[in-house]
């Protein structure tokens, strides 16, 4: 998979190949990454790439010979390595991206990222070169370099034979639309607390169905929105009942009578 990163700031970007999973991908050749500066695009001495909103205001405006003139360059390599890449603007307008978009992501052949500065980018740009703009938080950051650095990071991983074990990426949480489970290792015991005796029984269905229990419950009580939007199957939706009781919830029945 090839990703392009138009920014002001490549040398942000070394952090990728430096070490972790990112950076085993992009040495196994699983993943590529180019980064184009806009400022190598301007045409005047000085390399401007930014100037004055209109109407006033504070900061400046990223202009749209130089992005344009980068987005192009991208676009022409990526198309000579075969890739018809479309382009991404990170911006805290953007669509807010889930696990699914990550996916989404994932199954192209190449994404040219833009990472925009200052107030943003001149609007003209976006509606002449960008293809979607995409938040990754309702935040704002000082650039969208670390936005573009955290998609990559989420797609990467989900890139076959990027992780050491081929069921990580749908293990994690989001994957199936739910939190993660709770995890253990050694040792058994830690400051009086012991791991949950289903984990050492060797009961391989019964640990199954601990993990789906304890992924529903703990997804019923940070994040319920993800339970309403991705709706429960009678076996999951009996296992979560479990749970609540356990817990000493509402009772389900009471529960589902109050949703909205």
């Amino acid at each position: 998979m090839r990703f392009d990163v138009v920014t002001l700031f490549p040398a942000q970007f070394r952090i990728l190949s430096a070490e972790g999973v990112v950076a085993r991908a992009l040495s196994r050749g699983l993943a590529t990454l180019t980064t184009w500066n806009p400022r190598d695009f301007a045409t005047d001495a000085q390399r401007t790439v930014d100037d004055r909103p209109y109407g006033g205001g504070p900061g400046m405006v990223m202009k749209v010979e130089p992005l344009r003139a980068a987005i192009d360059a991208a676009k022409a390599a990526a198309a000579a390595a075969g890739c018809a890449s479309r382009v991404a603007y990170l911006s805290p307008q953007g669509r807010r991206l889930t696990q699914a978009d990550m996916r989404h992501i994932a199954s192209a052949p190449g994404w040219i990222l833009l990472a925009g500065r200052y107030e943003g980018v001149d609007e003209r740009l976006i509606e002449a070169c960008v293809d979607e703009e995409w938040s990754i938080g309702d935040y704002v950051l000082s650039g969208g370099e670390l936005a573009a650095m955290v998609v990559m990071d989420a797609v990467i991983r989900l890139l076959p034979g990027a992780l050491g074990h081929a069921d990580s990426a749908a293990q994690d949480s989001h994957g199936d639309g739910l939190l993660d489970c709770p995890h253990y290792t050694r040792p058994e015991m830690v400051d009086g607390h012991r791991v949950p005796a289903v984990l050492l029984s060797g009961d391989h269905a019964a640990i199954a169905r601990w993990r789906r229990r304890q992924a529903l419950g703990r997804t019923w009580e940070r994040r319920p929105d993800l339970l309403r939007a991705r709706g429960l199957s009678a076996a999951d939706q009996a296992l979560l009942d479990d749970f609540m009781r356990d817990r000493g919830g509402p009772d389900p029945e009471q529960a589902a009578e109050q949703e909205p």
